[in-house]
């Protein structure tokens, strides 16, 4: 049974800050978070929010209100972070949501992400007191080394291809276009601007229109996106068509002939039917990517992802990484000599249709889970039917997929009017 957390959710704690995300929370959280895991320092980035420097300098008052060292180490990709720790970490993001938004995420020893149990330990912790006495220090090169150990473990020469860059005006900008340059890629790079207000703004791994529309305009092999703080992975092809992380993921599946793979229960049918064709265990978990972390390490197995563009490779990795992946994709497309549309091409997806519907409440009623349930008896075989609350978002959201695209469309919009008029 998953512990009751009230202010974790899929990824960290997330809010508007001011309203649902204090400085005082934040701080709380920081405490909690040292006392938690006894901690002797705490490494921690942030991406590019005009909020974050205060955050940042907030949460390591409270791990400094524990006793430990609060190491700053900047604008960081929570990635990095998972890798550089040399004890625990903290991310000031809130990754892809709008830049109004920020949050808190926490690493444990070794680039873990918290167990729910380890989450609701920090909850029950928050009116501690600490110890005190904690230091302050400022960590200088971080993403460079980063950077070199990202290269040297995912790394390959990319002689040849062109491809553009959306850094969602996050984390990543400044950093992953030049570290696919130096593999000897041609790379043009958007969304690399950040000024505090603009990330996530139109661009992005969670709205690829401005990437299309670039490649469309130019000669480009593909086109590359990442998410604010850099863990997300979305890709186009030379014509612009959007190739999601099924199909990133399906494409590295079958690169490393790995013999099983982690999703989630937002994956397409198709991979599935692909991943059976080539006798690849499929294993399914609850959404998100420390989840499909969990699921690997139970299983022993190295590679899993979301349809998100969170990908996992957990030889010479902890988390989800979006230049970790970008090197391993683009390495593949330079190995084989194959375009990304040919390579994607190879999963054929279920037509998918959902909906995020705002609601007042996230909790699933009786008769939504009824309706849900009824509906994939009905359908087994040929359609199937989701309903989840957002762990970071007032939503809920509502996926239907089929092998006939009207059917999915006809059952989504069931199922969401069902959910607009239960919960909001």
């Amino acid at each position: 049974m998953t512990p009751t957390r009230t202010y974790f959710g899929t990824d960290g704690v997330r809010g508007i800050v001011g309203d649902t995300l204090t400085a005082d929370l934040v701080r709380r959280l920081g405490r909690a978070f040292g006392v938690q895991s006894q901690s002797k320092q705490v490494l921690i980035g942030r991406d590019t929010r005009s909020s974050g420097e205060r955050l940042e300098r907030v949460l390591a008052a409270g791990i400094q209100d524990a006793g430990a060292t609060a190491q700053l180490a900047g604008v960081l990709p929570t990635p990095a972070v998972a890798l550089l720790a040399e004890s625990e970490g903290a991310v000031i993001s809130a990754s892809h949501n709008p830049p109004e938004h920020n949050g808190v995420k926490f690493f444990a020893a070794g680039g873990r992400k918290l167990t729910d149990g380890e989450e609701a330990e920090i909850e029950a912790l928050l009116d501690t007191s600490g110890q005190g006495g904690g230091d302050l220090v400022t960590v200088d090169g971080a993403a460079e080394r980063y950077v070199d150990l990202v290269t040297a473990r995912f790394g390959s020469p990319l002689d040849g291809l062109e491809f553009v860059c959306d850094c969602a005006n996050g984390a990543m900008a400044g950093i992953a276009p030049p570290a696919l340059e130096a593999l000897g890629a041609r790379v043009t790079a958007i969304g690399s601007e950040p000024d505090g207000s603009n990330i996530n703004v139109g661009c992005g791994a969670t709205d690829l229109s401005l990437l299309a529309k670039t490649v469309r305009a130019g000669t480009y092999d593909l086109g590359l996106a990442f998410d604010g703080d850099g863990d997300r992975l979305m890709a186009v092809d030379s014509r612009g068509s959007v190739v999601d992380g099924d199909a990133l993921l399906a494409i590295l599946a079958l690169k490393l002939d790995v013999e099983a793979v982690a999703v989630t229960v937002m994956t397409n049918a198709g991979f599935h039917e692909l991943m059976a064709a080539n006798d690849i265990r499929v294993i399914t978990t609850d959404v998100g990517d420390r989840y499909i972390v969990e699921a690997l390490q139970r299983e022993g197995a190295l590679l899993g992802g979301e349809q998100s563009g969170h990908i996992v490779y957990l030889d010479g990795h902890t988390t989800g990484d979006g230049l970790a992946a970008a090197m391993m994709l683009c390495g593949s497309l330079v190995e084989s000599g194959r375009t990304l549309s040919e390579q994607a091409e190879l999963l054929v997806p279920w037509p998918q249709a959902t909906n995020n519907v705002a609601v007042r409440t996230r909790k699933i009623s009786p008769l939504i889970e009824e309706t849900v349930r009824e509906l994939n008896d009905e359908h087994a075989g040929s359609a199937r039917v989701l309903v989840r609350p957002s762990g970071t978002e007032a939503l809920v959201r509502v996926l239907a997929e089929a092998r006939d695209a009207s059917l999915a469309r006809d059952l989504c919009d069931r199922l969401a009017a069902l959910v607009e008029d239960q919960l909001s």
